[in-house]
């Protein structure tokens, strides 16, 4: 096998290598030398105008070689003063970084100790740089909005990228089949998991991983059988759902929100405890948030069935209402967009009875004080579907709502009345600093206190 291996390379390595070897070498910039570059691997070399790196003898290691390449790949070219992609050594580094990400994705054996350290070395002498003018420059970026401006170096810079984000498709492969071929182990993974969730909720606040971990349990919760165990629902229930209360919800969202709907869907049922926790962590400040959970909310609610719709019916549409009165334009018109969806509305449609006394005061308000047009349009819509559903309980609806609004009017005159009461008596009693303390006469002489 390392034969093959080593011929594979040794075959890649003319390729890279030959292009150049009729031009004179360019001198690298200063910080692929300062960076640690070794001298005889510089691009200025002969030897590296020849060659990245000699075919391998018989004696040498898959380590030796792949240490080698990493060497060449440590060598920074400057794009702005030199000739760009056009210049042979810089097609050289690009084609072993290829060959480089070939290896790392073909290979049957993990690298070794001194491969990663000496890919970590490459990686950060290659991506911690300075961004070109135009990246930092907001007058020119503004001219060029519809062209996208790539920093010059990411010519390369897109290899080392690939090789680099590898590392995590790697590890959810290797957890994924682990999770597979040891059954035996399967418990004590998902609890293993589920304490990293716990910890990064109540604890951390802080994880680079919890996307990854729930693309692998994607896939677990897909496999699970029917009817679910009691320890895969409590698995969702604590471990799962707590998920959507960190700041972060939005990177890891999708894949949470997939495992989520693969529970529903394994049994439907759990549609009322999704919604149930998804209310508990509902967002109060954060309107990007909101938003992201009414997204969420209608997923689920696509697969809802009518019984388990009626249990939470009540609950779920007093948070729309709130929703729906949002001074952010933008929460309040996802909320309205919920009725859009089909399956919801046939849904509501079949509760209307329930559903629309606790709607339609949020809906009125709308209607008579919103700010935003493209709200009150939509809420116009929305009154016009219920209005053809049931049009005498929309009537009783707004004749109560009419009631209510007196009710609060009086409630808060008579409040009004009762402070402009207390402002007149404060304005004929004013409050002096010296009440409530009483203060010695002065001829009063001063006893010192006796000591018992």
């Amino acid at each position: 096998m390392w034969k093959q291996f080593l011929g594979k390379i040794s075959r890649k390595s003319p390729k890279s290598g030959g292009r150049g070897g009729s031009r004179p070498a360019k001198s690298p910039s200063s910080r692929g030398a300062a960076n640690g570059a070794p001298p005889e691997l510089s691009a200025s070399s002969p030897a590296a105008a020849a060659s990245p790196f000699p075919p391998p003898s018989g004696a040498e290691t898959r380590e030796d070689v792949f240490l080698r390449k990493l060497n060449v790949c440590c060598v920074v070219f400057d794009f702005a003063a030199e000739r760009g992609k056009d210049s042979p050594e810089v097609e050289r580094k690009r084609q072993v970084l290829v060959s480089l990400v070939d290896c790392v994705s073909e290979a049957e054996e993990p690298l070794t100790e001194a491969m990663l350290s000496a890919c970590v070395r490459m990686f950060a002498i290659n991506l911690f740089r300075v961004f070109p003018p135009k990246l930092r420059s907001g007058a020119s970026a503004a001219t060029d909005e519809d062209e996208p401006f790539f920093d010059p170096s990411w010519y390369h810079l897109q290899v080392v990228y690939e090789l680099l984000l590898r590392e995590r498709e790697c590890l959810k492969t290797v957890l994924h089949r682990i999770y597979g071929k040891f059954m035996g182990n399967r418990p004590f993974i998902r609890k293993a998991v589920s304490n990293i969730f716990y910890r990064f909720v109540f604890e951390t606040d802080h994880h680079n991983g919890i996307a990854e971990l729930l693309e692998v349990f994607g896939s677990v919760i897909t496999g699970f059988a029917k009817p679910l165990k009691e320890e895969h629902k409590l698995f969702l229930w604590k471990a799962l759902i707590p998920l959507h209360k960190p700041k972060t919800v939005g990177v890891y969202l999708p894949q949470l929100t997939y495992c989520i709907t693969q529970f529903i869907e394994k049994e439907p049922k759990l549609t009322g405890t999704v919604i149930r926790g998804l209310l508990k962590y509902w967002p109060v400040t954060n309107s990007q948030k909101e938003m992201m959970f009414l997204g969420e909310l209608e997923e689920v609610l696509e697969l809802t069935e009518m019984a388990d719709f009626q249990k939470c019916a009540v609950p779920l549409f007093r948070r729309i209402a709130q929703c729906l009165n949002s001074s952010h334009f933008q929460v309040a018109e996802r909320a309205l967009f919920l009725w859009n969806n089909e399956h919801l509305f046939d849904l509501i449609s079949q509760n209307c009875q329930v559903i629309l006394p606790i709607i339609y005061p949020a809906l009125e308000r709308n209607a008579r004080w919103h700010w935003n047009q493209s709200v009150l349009n939509v809420t116009m819509n929305v009154r016009k579907m219920f209005f053809d559903m049931d049009e005498r309980l929309l009537l009783a609806c707004q004749t109560n709502f009419q009631e209510e609004e007196k009710k609060r009017a009086a409630s808060e005159e008579r409040r009004r009345l009762v402070w402009e009461h207390l402002e007149r008596n404060a304005a004929f009693h004013p409050v002096t600093g010296d009440i409530g303390f009483a203060v010695p006469p002065t001829s009063a002489p001063l006893v010192a206190p006796t000591m018992t």
